[in-house]
């Protein structure tokens, strides 16, 4: 049997790469590059539907690694349970911060600003000016402050927002502050002018951002979605933005993709990206320096990195 590492970046592209496995292209194709059980190093296709990224998944009978290009697993979870056990699912953590990060702050300011409004009245040839809220002086909350929340922070801090508030899944302190647990986000709401999810999908977070939560902020607030569009509850946000109390700005929904009959599309206050906080220049050597150190750790048997959990253990 051939030790296979399956990569949907062709081989050769990719300096670096560790020699031992046979390198095998796919990129979520028809047809398998080889037999999926000879796969020990599965790298899932990016930017796929999730079925695609699925479907060798239960005939891979040798694999040991899985590893994902996206900084969420939730859409490859499905899979485990045809798994050996001993599988690690890995996850692409440093791959995606810079450009998520960048789009988080994109959509913030081009909301608070009116840019929406601008592109509009720029295809009518209309002139129109107007007053509009500033980043600067506002109170931010990052609900999900693992490294992408982190980069967001670091973005935000030279516009002179008045604060930054950080929830994750449990306390502790940084560099910069206190990161507070999720159980402190109620109180935290009411204060926060802009609400930012970059948090995982799990069962906790799933419509996290409900009515309640969404009753919470304060009037004229902005939420800002780059996590998983499933983490907000879409009819709860449509009777928020209908009422005209809050504005969004998504660049991921639930569904997704939006069909376009969606009344979120025609929501009023509300900017939509399709799902592009991280298909950018800044992908790619990211991803490839990832590979190329977790195959190195890989084949001189080294602990690797970004391990979310391992197949027949508790945490799976």
């Amino acid at each position: 049997m051939t030790a296979d590492v399956w990569l949907p970046i062709p081989p050769d592209e990719i300096a670096g790469l560790p020699q031992g496995p046979s390198y095998r292209f796919w990129d979520g194709a028809e047809e398998f590059p080889a037999d999926p059980a000879d796969c020990v190093f599965y790298v899932v296709p990016y930017m796929r539907p999730g079925d695609v990224g699925l479907r060798p998944m239960p005939r891979m009978s040798s694999v040991r690694v899985v590893q994902t290009l996206s900084a969420g697993t939730d859409q490859v979870e499905p899979g485990l349970r045809h798994l050996p056990p001993g599988v690690r699912l890995c996850n692409a953590r440093g791959v995606h911060e810079a450009s998520t990060a960048e789009l988080a702050l994109t959509l913030v300011l081009a909301s608070l600003r009116g840019v929406p409004g601008f592109v509009r009245a720029q295809d009518r040839g209309e002139w129109g000016g107007g007053f509009h809220p500033a980043l600067a002086d506002k109170n931010v909350l990052i609900v999900g402050y693992g490294s992408i929340g982190a980069a967001i922070e670091d973005r935000l801090v030279p516009f002179e927002v008045a604060r930054v508030a950080r929830v994750a899944r449990s306390a502790r302190t940084t560099e910069r502050g206190p990161v507070h647990p999720l159980t402190d986000l109620h109180a935290l709401l009411p204060q926060a002018d802009v609400v930012v999810l970059s948090t995982p999908l799990t069962e906790s977070t799933r419509a996290l951002v409900n009515a309640d939560f969404l009753a919470r902020m304060k009037d004229g607030a902005l939420l800002v979605n780059v996590a998983r569009g499933a983490v907000v509850d879409t009819e709860a946000l449509l009777t928020e933005l209908d009422s005209g109390r809050l504005t969004a700005a998504l660049d991921v929904t639930d569904p997704e993709p939006l069909p376009s009959d969606h009344p979120l599309w025609r929501a009023p206050g509300v900017l939509i990206s399709p799902h592009v906080g991280g298909p950018t220049s800044a992908f790619r050597p990211r991803a490839e320096r990832l590979l190329t150190d977790q195959l190195r750790r890989f084949v001189n048997r080294e602990p690797l990195a970004n391990v979310v959990l391992t197949t027949g253990t508790a945490s799976a």
